[in-house]
């Protein structure tokens, strides 16, 4: 009988069912969280960032440090050629995305009387159109193999609105409907589509608000405290594993209450 090495099998058996994930607006803040829970889980992340180069290099150096393969592209989500070629470079070198993580997003705040066309515009093609179009480029191959998660990173703003955000509560709103669309298209081909409401998190956006902005916000937060990435992040985790099989189309808030 041949001798079978066991340490081996399992190592090749392993890297053989590894997935892999690609990761939008991924350098810093909950992006960031996100790919660092993955990477724990034993999956290869692809690092998209549109400005924060430095940043993504420093988290693809903190991924490989946790064992798994990852590197960083650049690529603005809002813009369809950028996006197109970010999803083939992953595809030629990992044979495919397993999981997609929309997570890049903006912020251009006024009034709406306010609101420039511009503002409006940068909004919705980065929040909404970029999470169209990174979707439908990793469908494809996702529906080939029958299996996939797509996880979108939404926003209570999208749920119960607010002053001076039309422009992004529309943004993360559509998304919401986006999510439930999809999710009874492909339902029967082993994928699932599912969103994440966060809350106000302690993230560098938060970080800038006025105290006096902070002060009034903490009073609709019934828990009485900001959240953190990694609240957002261990959720994604479980959405992303085999366990959330049959969860699908499904918008979970992690918010402290304040969608209540």
């Amino acid at each position: 009988m041949p001798k079978v090495n066991i340490k081996r099998d399992k190592v090749n058996q392993i890297n053989e069912n590894k997935k892999t994930a690609l990761v939008t607006g991924a350098s810093k803040g909950i992006g960031r969280a996100i790919s660092i829970r993955l990477a724990e889980m034993g999956i290869n992340v692809a690092v998209n960032y549109n400005t924060s180069s430095s940043q993504a290099e420093d988290l693809v150096k903190t991924l490989q440090g946790i064992g798994v393969e990852s590197f960083a592209i650049k690529a603005d989500v809002s813009n369809l050629d950028e996006v197109e070629k970010m999803i083939h470079q992953v595809n030629e070198t990992w044979d495919g995305i397993d999981i997609l993580v929309n997570n890049a997003g903006i912020i251009d705040d006024n009034l709406l009387i306010r609101m420039s066309v511009e503002a409006w515009d940068r909004v919705i093609s980065t929040n909404l159109n970029g999470t169209f179009y990174c979707t439908r480029g990793v469908l494809r191959n996702m529906i080939k193999q029958r299996w996939g998660r797509i996880i979108n990173i939404g926003s209570v703003v999208g749920i119960r609105g607010n002053i001076g955000q039309a422009n992004y509560s529309a943004s993360k709103a559509a998304i919401i409907g986006f999510t439930k669309s999809l999710a009874k298209e492909v339902a029967k081909r082993g994928i699932t589509v599912n969103t994440v409401t966060p809350g106000y998190i302690n993230t560098d956006t938060v970080d800038t608000l006025p105290k006096k902005t902070k002060d009034t916000i903490m009073t609709w937060i019934p828990q009485g405290h900001f959240g953190e990435a990694d609240d957002i992040a261990h959720l994604v985790a479980f959405i992303a594993s085999d366990k959330s099989d049959y969860m699908t189309g499904q918008i979970v808030s992690v918010d402290g209450g304040m969608a209540i």
